[in-house]
């Protein structure tokens, strides 16, 4: 019998059909589940965006009634014309594209938490000096200030800009901490850099006085130009690159007020300048310096620590203090004479005692080192670290400005003057340390004769003996802080000295060349002269003519009829007279 091939090959091809029917199926249902998803992901999405605006809606309301809580709380009075508000001020504008985030201590301070600060605590000024500083840096560091202290302990925030020059940088951004051609090396991290413009906007905010210098100063003198603007009777000194945290200022008012010769430093956090994470610091430190004058921190001792138990937020006694950040009586400043003004741009500051300079921030700011601590200690004051408060400070891996003649000879110089300043014999173990110094000029110091010294200055110009020695004249030259040929000195007995040598008028007429001669004491005809008009002119004592730079090209100075004239307008560095 022979098989059905013809039905065979039916059920074959029935079988076929129901493969391909099943793989068709499996192919919708796959198209149908996507469907499914994509219509469940298209209603989630749109709930989701919807309860986030209503967040938005309701945190932007929230605030706004809190603000205005706070207006009726606070009761605060009705603003200068041209000023706001620091809540009110445009930041996202100010600051343009930026990274910079607000961080906020993550240190667990249990201990401070529910500690009770004296109500009745004077305010205090806050100064902060910058150059060339990051536009969000900046205004981070001044919005933290006014957003983490009581309203009625802040008096006023003072921005000193020493000279800020990178317009040409406003428009640029760079994200990266490497140095760009650019950048031309100068701005700080992150953002955008200050200028002269950029700061004179922060003055739009409450409570924000700016102050610019003419030309580069550097950290002491700025420091001192905002601490003699002052109304305040405390000052507090900060870097242009912080974030204060929560209750940071009143215990450091609180110590400095129960004695005024305290001079207190919150615990400084760490800002990450990659990330600007911020980063609890120990609490286990004091300050502390080499041989060589460069600050560190020292960890205290097993026993130190162990003493330190059964009250850890106690004051921390140390003999040095970061440079950048603390707070001290207003008058207890003045007493200890500000800061040595013959220091240049930013290094020396902590050591200081010349008052507060010395330092070397091996990460940062211009070389915080060893603040106002060598004047302070060797003059009856002390010293503190105040743990329950805490500024968060970006350290950064190089200094960002540059400095006349290169940092490290502004370094030597600074620290060498320490040293001969306030070591005595101790200063040997200084040079063991830096032999080099030995062959860096550090300046004359100050006599307690002198009434007035350092640069004599007219504009950018300086009063200059133009390397020449006795019978020679003098002229001017263009300012380059760093002493020799334009150091001088006003004396009580009426002297303007350069070394041994003193201005002369040797004709005692109008037009007559001013020579340098070696100083006779006694001399009251040829080698006397004084400060007039608010301290802006020199005049001769035995000619009433005043000196005067109009010939300067021709020959020298010479002396000349008192005239309103700009030729004749001189300003000292550094005036000791009250």
């Amino acid at each position: 019998m022979q098989p059905d091939h013809s039905h065979q090959t039916r059920r074959r091809a029935d079988g076929e059909n129901e493969a391909v029917m099943r793989r068709k199926s499996r192919i919708l249902l796959c198209f149908a589940v996507l469907w499914v998803l994509g219509i469940a992901y298209y209603f989630y999405s749109g709930t989701a965006l919807s309860r986030k605006d209503e967040w938005g809606s309701s945190d932007s309301s929230s605030k706004s009634k809190a603000h205005t809580s706070d207006d009726k709380t606070n009761g605060l009075e009705t603003l200068p014309p041209g000023k706001v508000r620091w809540q009110d001020f445009d930041q996202d504008l100010y600051v343009g594209a930026t990274v910079v985030r607000a961080g906020q201590d993550p240190y667990a301070r249990n201990n401070c938490r529910h500690k009770q600060w004296k109500t009745e605590l004077p305010a205090s000024s806050v100064v902060i000096t910058f150059h060339n500083e990051a536009r969000s840096a900046l205004l981070r560091t001044v919005v933290s200030v006014l957003k983490k202290s009581p309203v009625h302990l802040v008096k006023e925030i003072i921005l000193v800009d020493d000279y800020s020059d990178n317009r040409e940088l406003r428009t640029h951004t760079d994200y990266t901490n490497k140095p760009t051609a650019e950048r031309g090396n100068k701005c700080n991290v992150c953002s955008v850099c200050v200028s002269a413009e950029d700061g004179a906007l922060l003055g739009k905010i409450e409570k924000i006085r700016v102050l610019r210098n003419d030309r580069r100063e550097g950290l002491m003198r700025s420091r001192v130009r905002g601490a003699d603007a002052a109304v305040a009777p405390v000052l507090t000194f900060l870097d242009s690159h912080c974030e204060c945290n929560d209750h940071w200022l009143e215990p450091l008012l609180e110590r400095v007020a129960e004695d005024k010769s305290r001079v207190v430093s919150p615990i400084i956090d760490v800002i990450n300048m990659d990330n600007f994470q911020y980063v609890g610091a120990s609490a286990d430190l004091k300050g502390g310096f080499d041989w060589n004058l460069v600050f560190k921190w020292d960890y205290m001792t097993l026993e130190q620590r162990r003493a330190r138990q059964g009250n850890p937020i106690a004051p921390i006694k140390t003999p040095m203090i970061a440079g950048g950040l603390f707070v001290m009586d207003k008058d207890y400043f003045e007493l200890l004479g500000k800061y040595d003004m013959m220091m240049d741009v930013w290094g020396g500051e902590n050591l200081d005692g010349t008052m507060i300079q010395s330092g070397f921030e091996n990460s940062d700011s211009g070389f915080l080192v060893i603040t106002i601590s060598f004047r302070v200690w060797q003059c009856g004051g002390s010293l503190e670290i105040i743990p329950c408060s805490r500024v968060g400070h970006v350290f950064r891996k190089q200094h960002p400005y540059t400095f006349p003649g290169g940092s490290g000879t502004v370094f030597a110089k600074n620290t060498r003057r320490a040293a001969e300043v306030w070591m005595d014999e101790y200063k040997n173990f200084y040079y063991a340390a830096v032999p080099s110094a030995r062959n860096v000029p550090y300046g004359n110091v100050p006599d307690h004769q002198d009434i007035a010294f350092g640069a004599l200055q007219q504009g950018g110009n300086c009063l200059d003996t133009l390397g020449h020695f006795a019978d020679g004249v003098v002229g001017v030259y263009e300012c380059h802080n760093a002493g020799g040929n334009q150091e001088w000195a006003l004396t009580k007995d009426k002297s303007v000295k350069h070394m041994d040598l003193c201005l002369t008028v040797v004709e005692r007429t109008a037009g007559s060349l001013i020579k340098l001669q070696g100083c006779r004491e006694n001399d009251s005809r040829q080698q006397k002269w004084e400060q007039i008009e608010s301290n802006s002119k020199l005049r001769h004592v035995g000619s009433n003519l005043c000196l005067d730079s109009r010939n300067a090209r021709m020959g020298g100075l010479t002396v000349e009829v008192c005239s309103p004239s700009l030729n004749q307008q001189w300003k000292f560095t550094l005036n000791l007279q009250s």
